[in-house]
């Protein structure tokens, strides 16, 4: 069958495919190869250009913009070029060069450029920069985007319910109240929190050959300074140099980073699920979208279905994310391949998690609070003012304050003319009844609005 979106074998490329398309330029196959070809003409700028080498011949404005263009203007049949050539040759990275050398050979300035194409490099010189450079790009224009938008949406949602008192439920039985805008304040901060990790986590390359040690470069130019040039050549990039390897970049801030994402997704599962039960009690309504259906048989129904989605695709994100993160850094000696097909799953990983994002905020866009229905659970419980009286009893050293309580409410559900009867008959000064007793389960929300004004202020 031709490939398309009905018969791609992964969701992301097929029912998913227009959520993830975002990806694609980055860890695509086709984004990969086109990583591969900038690394390996920026490598020989830096050649010919800061380095100098005597050999290197000294490129014209014209030329330097011809090899300029070879990275920039990578385009489909470049990448089917390096295809072929790759089905030849058995090796992706050998190809990559080839291809570039095929270009070069188009222009006899060019041309004598060609024996510096991949000098010195092992293949991971190329790959781990490749992938940076791809991990890099999607932190800043992808994840932390959609980072922004939820903890944004979030924060929104807490600010408009920052007053609105409602029962909480520990344990899920009914509690001390708080209100809705404190608890969808609790999630953004989490979110921030996580956000900000992993926005810090440096994005590490390196560029030292074959086992980290620059033999080569050496053995063909003993007096250049190869770490602090390669160092050099890797910030040009944007990115941190790592000078401790082996053959590889040893993708410990790899596994930072997924775990950056895997702690941000969880904090997400944790709210996708409350939300879900919120939903489930009457505390929030779904709007209706018309045409759309619920249930194949029950029509009155509106599932929560963009948070389900968002916790299923959380979970596979995950379960990727913590495999790359714990499998990334574990080479044997020097350098072995089990990384490599590894480490093709990254744009596996980020998709499902970019689902899962795009699922959650359609699923938070659609919801309002049900204030009635949030109020009416809070005047049926009466009982969680045990908490504050018997407190209120011990501080004037009424004995057995919480016992007390206990066998007024333990299991009941209260109203208010028998908590305030039981108020009534305590040993307590005038002022401390009267304060009691104008305490409802709506007011009794300690400092919640509070804490939503401080959201913005509170640092990380």
């Amino acid at each position: 069958m031709p490939l398309s979106e009905l018969t791609a074998l992964s969701p992301l490329d097929g029912r998913y495919a227009e959520a993830t398309a975002e990806l694609r330029p980055m860890f695509s196959e086709y984004g990969l190869i086109n990583q591969r070809v900038v690394i390996e003409v920026r490598w020989l700028q830096a050649l010919a250009g800061e380095a100098a080498l005597e050999q290197a011949p000294v490129l014209s404005p014209r030329a330097a913009a011809l090899l300029d263009a070879i990275a920039t203007g990578f385009n489909a049949d470049d990448a089917a070029r390096t295809k072929a050539i790759e089905r030849e040759m058995r090796h992706d990275v050998k190809a990559v060069e080839y291809l570039v050398r095929e270009k070069l050979g188009t222009d006899a300035e060019l041309s004598k450029l060609a024996e510096f194409t991949h000098f010195a490099c092992t293949s991971e010189d190329i790959n781990n920069l490749a992938y940076a450079l791809a991990l890099k790009q999607a932190r800043e224009e992808i994840i932390l985007p959609h980072c922004d938008r939820l903890i944004d949406t979030l924060a929104a949602m807490a600010r408009r319910y920052a007053a609105t008192p409602m029962l909480s439920r520990t344990h899920g039985q009914a509690a001390t109240p708080t209100t809705l805008g404190k608890e969808l304040a609790n999630t953004a901060y989490r979110m921030r929190r996580q956000r900000r990790q992993l926005a810090e986590v440096a994005i590490l390359g390196k560029m030292n050959g074959a086992v980290g040690n620059w033999n080569a470069h050496y053995a063909a130019y003993p007096d250049l300074d190869w770490p602090a040039f390669s160092r050099r050549f890797i910030e040009s990039l944007g990115l941190a140099a790592n000078p401790f390897t082996t053959q590889i970049e040893p993708h410990d801030y790899i596994a930072e980073y997924l775990h950056g994402i895997a702690r941000f997704n969880t904090v997400l599962l944790d709210l996708c699920r409350d939300m879900w039960g919120y939903i489930a009690i009457g505390y929030f309504k779904q709007k209706t979208v018309t045409g759309e259906v619920g249930s194949s048989t029950m029509p009155h129904k509106i599932n929560p279905i963009d948070f389900e989605n968002a916790e299923g695709n959380i979970g596979i994100a995950n379960a990727l994310n913590r495999h790359l993160a714990a499998k990334l850094p574990v080479s044997r000696w020097q350098r072995d391949l089990s990384d490599s097909t590894v480490l093709r799953n990254l744009g596996v990983a980020l998709g499902h998690s970019v689902v899962a994002w795009g699922s959650a905020l359609r699923g938070l866009g659609k919801v309002s609070a049900d204030e009635e229905r949030i109020a009416r659970d809070l005047e049926d419980h009466w009982e969680v003012l045990a908490e504050p009286v018997q407190t209120v009893l011990r501080r004037y050293g009424v004995e057995r304050a919480y016992e007390q309580l206990k066998d007024l409410t333990r299991g009941r559900n209260l109203d208010a003319a028998t908590l305030t009867d039981f108020i009534e008959q305590q040993p307590l000064p005038a002022e401390a009844k009267a304060a009691l007793k104008k305490l409802t389960p709506a007011t009794y929300t300690g400092n919640a609005a509070a804490q939503v004004d401080r959201l913005a202020s509170t640092p990380d």
